[in-house]
């Protein structure tokens, strides 16, 4: 099975890049061939850095290339939350590099990456959609924010092909795309600047700015750490920091022309903390993410998620599911993005928690200035104020498991 499943079936081949061999010389080195170490090296090779980008798999392997596909505005949390949290001032910023993060999104991925536009928010309960209505207006008051558009049972119905939901959001300021066709064409990009790129080159050790692998060596002016949910490996200071959940998600086969399965073509993910998240492929497929784990990964992704999927799309009964597989998402405790320093000369950049395919964006273009010697965006990002998930190493991950399956047991209500 191919671990990015039909993502891997359906995106042109990246010509290979090789190994790290030997010792090479690099002003920034770049530890993570996912969006935010493409965005980072395109934006430091176009500033004038000699990049070196050193994958430990292939260009997309990871998150990067299995995830959702969905474009966000703004921050996993509401600006209203931001605001009485981080003040005004700070969550005004926050909007401001959201929206640049939309304007890159769209701009790299126009072309070849079965870009669409259009997301919706889904309400699973009456006060979600209270709650969804009252965002909307808040952020066409304060941030002239004018894509929004609630939607009732009846019309939620017309334009996504169930009835499941009391009211939904359309945002036209969001979309979706082919997440492993958008890493390697900002590969393609990156390279084509001037980026060097190695592939199968696994980081064993940070020694200062010296990178090594088991083939090589980056000697670097500047390093960035890039690798979202596994950056604790590398960086033990930054693990409290992370937690890992296992995402799902199918894909079916080519839907029948009356299966009336989102007619308006949006994105869509609901308001639950485990939540359900789909769109249609270019090729008319549904690609379905229910259900996580917060352990393993089940052998059978496809028959935990179905139940999921026909709950909503109950007209899918007799569909097949063809492709199957899971991603490890990187989270953090304030479901807001943890960038910082490891000392003067190293920085990194993690925990998008599910609204990365955006965020990566200026947050890699952020982490190259800041190597360059520009931190304004580099610090809006880094003035958040991390959180560490309790427990210590030994009890983490049975804590976080515990609390996330409170929030899921509350799903419910």
């Amino acid at each position: 099975m191919e671990p990015q499943g039909y993502y891997a079936a359906s995106a042109q081949p990246l010509p290979a890049a090789l190994p790290l061999r030997g010792a090479v010389r690099a002003d920034i080195c770049i530890v993570g061939g996912g969006f935010t170490g493409l965005s980072a090296a395109l934006h430091a090779v176009r500033g004038g850095a000699r990049v070196v980008l050193l994958e430990a798999e292939t260009i997309g392997f990871a998150a990067s290339g299995r995830n959702g596909g969905q474009i966000h505005p703004g921050h996993r949390q509401e600006q209203a939350e931001l605001e009485d949290w981080l003040g005004k001032q700070h969550a005004g910023d926050l909007w401001a590099l959201s929206e640049e993060a939309r304007a890159l999104v769209f701009a790299f991925a126009a072309v070849d990456c079965d870009l669409k536009r259009g997301l919706v928010i889904a309400a699973h309960n009456a006060r979600m959609a209270k709650g969804l209505a009252e965002e909307a207006a808040h952020l066409e008051s304060r941030y002239d924010y004018h894509a929004l558009r609630m939607l009732s049972r009846a019309e939620a119905a017309e334009a996504l092909g169930t009835d499941v939901y009391p009211a939904v959001r359309y945002d036209g300021g969001g979309g979706h795309l082919h997440p492993l066709k958008f890493a390697r064409s900002l590969a393609m990009q990156a390279r084509a600047a001037g980026a060097m790129l190695f592939e199968n080159s696994r980081v064993r050790s940070l020694d200062g700015t010296t990178v090594r692998t088991d083939g090589g060596s980056v000697a670097a002016d500047r390093v960035i750490l890039a690798a979202d949910a596994f950056t604790g490996k590398l960086a033990p200071q930054v693990a409290p920091y992370i937690a890992h959940v296992e995402s799902f998600i199918v894909a079916t086969a080519p839907l029948p022309p009356d299966a009336n399965v989102l007619p308006n073509d949006a994105a869509v993910a609901d308001t639950r903390h485990v939540l359900d998240y789909y769109r249609k492929s270019a090729d008319n497929r549904l690609l379905f993410a229910g259900r996580e784990s917060y352990w393993n990964v089940p052998k059978d992704i496809a028959a935990l998620v179905r139940p999921r999927m026909l709950r909503v799309f109950p007209q899918l009964s007799d569909i097949a599911i063809e492709y199957a597989w899971s991603g490890t998402v990187g989270i953090t405790r304030t479901r807001m993005p943890h960038f910082g320093r490891l000392g003067p000369r190293v920085f990194f950049g993690h925990g998008y928690s599910g609204h990365g395919v955006a965020l990566t964006m200026v947050g890699g273009k952020a982490l190259a200035e800041a190597a360059l010697g520009n931190s304004e965006r580099f610090d809006v990002l880094a003035r958040v104020p991390p959180r560490k998930f309790p427990g210590g190493q030994l009890l983490r991950k049975p804590m976080v498991t515990a609390a996330l399956t409170l929030l899921k047991w509350r799903d419910a209500f």
